[in-house]
């Protein structure tokens, strides 16, 4: 896959054009409307990829659940008996879809209770279409997603079976949410873990007071211009902070679903550090 089609894919994905100007962009990249659809199953999440973990795993019980009110979602408990350390996973800007329920499912696993939280739980729950999704996501206020990460942090620090402390991890926009949460100060957040994510802005770093795991991939120019300012803040306030640069690798290299730009090397490395990480600081 040449890196001119993820290039337009990302713009696309991350609210750059709608679908008919992604399409016919495509189409001109590629030489033909018959090329471009020959590229579209590999740049789309194909969520029969997504299951690493089935929702029948004896290793973990999974159900849809509001953990307070208006906050709405996948937890997924390990089968064996706590008290666990609670993990907040925040999804991409395309909802609660197969790939991050699949995450959870995965991250409860490793012996944490994870709640994937559906930050559009407020406008009726994620869609099956991903467009959809997108579109209502952009229409959250930076308020709105704070208050859900706050309030969904404080009923995991509650919740039945846990050990009182709490973690967050999101991709991409998620790991935007999560640098926002951090930023916010909140008190029940123990630890935060950004894949590809939106940086804070340095004034607000001060407030931070989670260690953050912060993972970037090379070819990810977008998110990675916000790289030296937040680093610098997070340096300068002596904050504890660790920072990975996956060469090589483009935005979503997480997203085992997506067949142009997930990278395996880079998944299972980051994925290893997030979850000794999260034992550090939770466990």
């Amino acid at each position: 896959m040449e890196q001119k089609f993820i290039d337009l894919f990302d713009r696309y994905t991350h609210g750059g054009m709608n679908r008919r100007d992604f399409l016919e962009r495509l189409s001109l990249l590629a030489g033909s409307s018959a090329a471009a659809l020959a590229l579209l199953p590999a740049l789309e999440n194909n969520y029969a990829r997504a299951e690493l973990v089935p929702e029948n795993d004896p290793a973990i019980r999974a159900a849809e659940a509001e953990i307070a009110p208006g906050i709405k979602g996948y937890l997924v408990r390990p089968a064996a008996e706590g008290p666990h350390p609670a993990v907040l996973v925040i999804h991409e800007n395309r909802g609660l879809n197969p790939h991050i329920r699949d995450v959870t499912r995965r991250m409860a696993r490793e012996g944490f209770i994870a709640f994937g939280g559906d930050y559009l739980t407020a406008k009726g729950g994620t869609p099956e279409d991903a467009d959809k999704a997108r579109e209502m996501i952009g229409m959250l206020s930076p308020e709105e997603t704070l208050a859900f990460s706050a309030k969904a942090v404080e009923a995991l620090s509650k919740i039945e079976g846990g050990n009182g402390k709490v973690g967050a991890v999101g991709f991409c926009w998620g790991g935007g949410a999560v640098n926002a949460l951090a930023a916010s100060g909140d008190p029940n957040l123990k630890a935060g873990v950004a894949y590809y994510g939106r940086q804070a802005p340095a004034a607000d770093v001060p407030k931070i007071a989670a260690p953050l795991l912060l993972h970037y991939a090379g070819l990810d120019e977008r998110i990675n211009a916000g790289i030296a300012e937040f680093e610098a803040a997070l340096k300068a306030n002596g904050k504890a902070y660790e920072l990975h640069m996956y060469e090589g690798a483009n935005h979503a290299f997480n997203n085992d679903s997506n067949e142009a730009r997930y990278n395996k090397e880079a998944a299972d490395l980051a994925w290893g550090r997030t979850v000794a990480f999260l034992k550090k600081y939770l466990s």
